[in-house]
């Protein structure tokens, strides 16, 4: 009898314990969500604009003209609030440097804007930057959200030698990078307050 009830004591002390293994097991619904863009919550850092911007460049989504020279680089991605929604037609304006490291300050070679569609995406086609003295490859934009004061800032190419050398680079502003055929995938996504 004795036994019995210490082993009757011993299940009713367990019966806590169970209950919160089970409860833990069976419920994923009672956790969290996970988040839906993951650190995507603090805005893209500005960056300086440097000496080459001109404004009133054509709308156009694709840079590359006719015998260009230069490895082909099709970036796309989106633009969020910094509560991670969609933020729709914003102003991107897009200058590089060629595949030789030389900018265009007479016309609008490899200079264009577009804006975001209604989910915030856009895509831009253009080839590879050049390097120039005492700079890494990087691609320069100006956002602007409506209504919302102008971001100015540069993307980034991962496992560029030149990143650690060059004094404006910032490892937030690398873009995603895959090769697929002749071309460079590349990604990004900004987030601005908006």
């Amino acid at each position: 009898m004795e036994t019995t009830r210490r082993r009757l004591l011993a299940l009713l002390a367990t019966l806590p314990l169970l209950s919160f293994f089970s409860a833990s097991r069976r419920s994923p619904r009672s956790l969290l969500p996970t988040p839906p863009c993951d650190d995507h919550d603090e805005p893209t850092p500005p960056l300086e604009e440097g000496p080459f911007f001109s404004p009133r460049s054509p709308e156009r989504s694709n840079l590359l003209e006719q015998s260009m020279a230069g490895t082909v680089v099709v970036l796309s991605g989106r633009v969020l609030n910094t509560k991670c929604q969609p933020v729709a037609n914003v102003l991107l304006d897009w200058w590089q440097a060629d595949a030789e490291g030389h900018y265009d300050n007479r016309g609008f070679r490899l200079r264009g804007h577009q804006y975001t569609d209604k989910r915030g995406y856009f895509q831009m086609e253009t080839v590879m930057p050049g390097l120039y003295p005492g700079r890494t490859r990087h691609f320069h934009v100006k956002l602007q959200a409506p209504g919302q004061p102008v971001l100015t800032t540069q993307l980034f190419f991962p496992d560029e030698p030149q990143n650690q050398r060059d004094r404006i680079f910032k490892a937030a502003l690398v873009m995603n990078m895959r090769h697929k055929g002749d071309r460079d995938l590349a990604t990004y996504t900004f987030v601005v307050n908006a």
